[in-house]
């Protein structure tokens, strides 16, 4: 279950328009409550048939003590119906309960009480960094990152696209050098200054997985499914690496967990008009380096400010403008109850680009995964809350360094956290 049946009797009507601020339809609200009206209306007649299946099982017994006879014939007729009602009942409630689990995955986790209601138009600033770079300054224009990345050698969308189609690309040289000297230094920065725990977790998950971190029933049709195996290639690095503790109950003194990983992600979703649609802005396979945390829900609030910040870290040292935007209600998701993105500027497309989404889930992904917590070893399990966020986004991050950080000479300045790794600390054409 995700919004939790208690939750949801109790305060049906908030959750209904949670479920309408999100673009949701609040009508599951009222199907679920109805169903489990008539869950517990058959678990109350179920109790008293298997109460009087006990009385009558101790009048048998006195009536065989006593020499049986019709009395005790009567009685056994009696238990059989009674014992093939309550086995009819069971049936009956088990096909309920896989109804009302099925609506509860389809109810979209309520949006915090500070988070704008509305579309993409209500989602607001809260704070920039850096002075974005203009397209064109003292006599020449900034280039998007697919020609750049052509001259360069870096890029190649023609081969890409041949060897496996449209939306992939081929990354030569240097450019496939920058993908893993941003890869080694993001996860070095979340692991040696931010204490993170690296994780390598696998590229395929299976139902259960993607089920729990509200991939399915949600976003099936964004992700790539190898039907003969039943898998799923993963979309982010967050499925796998959250799962790692699905039905578990943590340790007070293990938490918060913090967990990073890289892995690639593969997304089917269409490409969007305009210049999106070019390069690598919109891709179907691209790396990402995810940051998951498990915390006290006291806590979450909190660690979603902290993870923002420890992405943040990250744009700064690469020397790219950002901004971060407070997601509004419809422009968020189903599972997230609040989320930050942050958005690079890239001056050769004139636009804006998401590189790290970080969200809190609160008890949403954690009660479809049954990850909890025991406050101490003496109380009773309870559930924790999850959050994750990316640490970056590589392709768009990649884009921006490109359009950013070129001269008027065609060349790129890399920022000075790559000098080691890439041997040089500049890109130029042969």
């Amino acid at each position: 279950m995700s919004v939790g049946l208690q939750r949801l009797r109790e305060d049906s009507e908030a959750i209904r328009a949670a479920a309408r601020d999100k673009g949701e339809d609040p009508a599951l609200v009222d199907q679920a409550l109805e169903l489990d009206a008539g869950r517990r209306q058959l678990l109350g007649e179920t109790d008293r048939l298997r109460a009087e299946r006990k009385e009558i099982s101790a009048r048998f017994g006195a009536a065989m003590k006593a020499g049986g006879g019709a009395q005790a014939d009567e009685l056994r007729a009696r238990s059989q119906e009674i014992g093939a009602k309550i086995d009819g009942n069971d049936e009956r409630l088990r096909a309920l309960e896989a109804r009302i689990e099925d609506l509860l995955l389809r109810i979209p986790n309520p949006a915090d009480p500070d988070v704008p209601v509305g579309d993409a138009t209500a989602t607001r600033t809260i704070r920039s960094w850096g002075e974005p770079v203009p397209h064109a300054a003292e006599g020449w224009v900034r280039r998007p990152h697919w020609e750049i990345g052509e001259q360069l050698g870096m890029l190649d969308l023609p081969a890409g696209a041949k060897v496996t189609g449209s939306g992939f690309a081929v990354y030569r040289g240097a450019g496939a050098a920058l993908q893993r000297a941003l890869i080694n230094l993001m996860l070095d920065i979340h692991t040696r200054e931010h204490g993170m725990i690296e994780v390598w977790p696998p590229a395929l998950v299976n139902e259960a997985s993607a089920r729990g971190t509200g991939q399915i029933p949600d976003k099936e049709d964004q992700m790539y499914v190898v039907t003969r195996d039943e898998l799923y290639l993963v979309p982010t690095a967050e499925v796998p690496v959250t799962n790692i503790h699905r039905d578990e109950i943590i340790e007070a003194d293990r938490l918060p967990i913090h967990y990073v990983a890289y892995s690639p992600c593969f997304r089917r979703e269409a490409g969007a008009a305009g210049t999106r649609t070019r390069g690598i802005l919109r891709v179907h396979q691209f790396d990402k380096v995810e940051m998951v945390a498990f915390v006290r829900p006291a806590d979450s609030a909190a660690a979603l400010e902290q993870m923002t910040g420890w992405a943040e870290v990250i744009l700064q040292r690469l020397g790219l403008a950002y901004r971060v935007q407070l997601m509004a209600t419809g422009d968020m998701g189903f599972t997230q109850a609040k989320k930050y993105d942050l958005e690079v500027w890239a001056p050769g497309v004139q636009e804006w680009l998401e590189v790290s989404s970080v969200s809190n889930f609160r008890d949403y992904q954690a009660r479809r995964m049954a990850i909890r917590w025991r406050p101490t070893r003496a109380d009773k399990p309870e559930i924790l809350h999850t959050l994750n966020g990316s640490g970056l986004a590589l392709a768009r991050t990649v884009a921006a360094i490109l359009e950013a950080h070129q001269q008027p000479d065609g060349s790129v300045v890399l920022p000075e956290v790559l000098h080691a790794a890439m041997g040089t600390d500049r890109l130029a054409g042969g």
